[in-house]
């Protein structure tokens, strides 16, 4: 079965790359607007919190507060 697996820039932090989405799909969630809409804001949840984790390593190697 088809599966997303969004994690984090395993070069942006230290220790275990956290796992931010990991989830079976399927041809039904593009089968209506709404279905799609919902996976896309799982995605962009995601995204941002990779971003922001990302950001996170950034700045401790940098030695600035978090």
């Amino acid at each position: 079965m088809p599966r997303i697996i969004l994690t984090a820039d395993p070069t942006s932090h230290q220790g275990p790359t956290p796992v931010l989405l990991e989830e079976s799909v399927d041809p039904v969630h593009l089968s209506s607007g709404h279905a799609a809409m919902q996976l896309i804001e799982r995605l962009g949840w995601a995204l941002s919190d990779a971003e922001e984790l990302e950001g996170r390593g950034q700045r401790a190697r940098q030695g600035s507060a978090p």
